[in-house]
């Protein structure tokens, strides 16, 4: 399976907004966007600004409590965080419905459910830097198409 890589320096809130608004633009019916990073490393900012170029009105916010919160726009927007739960618990859910379903799936701290994830996906780990605005953004295309988004942003930038 084709899998590339790009790493991008947010130096601002508002680069981490112009990267959520250039996946947001690439998104289709089926996309998986999966984020990971520590606690307070922007999963939420990036999934908010994500949502507002998906054309989301209203507030978004993180699903932590009530697991998947979903969200008119563009396309449907399927926000999950499946920090509170298990591989096994999450199973239950049917995330296959969303996964393979007519809207763009985030899911938040996505790598405590490897085996429900879709092959083919893009997957963003947030890292926190010496300064407190800067976050490290890497980004993993698993599959042509998200591997193509990778390509894209490295050879013509953000």
């Amino acid at each position: 399976m084709t899998k590339e890589h790009f790493t991008y320096l947010a130096q601002s809130v508002a680069d981490t907004e112009r990267l959520a608004a250039a996946l947001a633009a690439r998104s289709f019916a089926g996309s998986v966007i999966v984020l990971d990073g520590e606690l307070g490393a922007g999963k939420t900012a990036f999934s908010k600004a994500f949502a507002r170029h998906l054309g989301v009105e209203g507030v978004v916010n993180s699903p932590t409590f009530t697991l998947i919160k979903e969200y008119e726009g563009r396309l449907p927007l399927y926000h999950m965080d499946v920090y509170r739960i298990d591989e096994d618990e999450a199973g239950e859910l049917g995330l296959d419905e969303y996964f393979y379903g007519t809207g763009v799936c985030l899911v938040e701290w996505g790598s405590r459910i490897p085996a429900l994830l879709p092959e083919e996906r893009l997957h963003i780990v947030i890292e926190h830097t010496a300064s407190p605005d800067e976050r490290l953004i890497h980004l993993t295309g698993n599959g042509e198409v998200y591997g193509e988004w990778c390509r894209s942003l490295r050879e013509n930038g953000v």
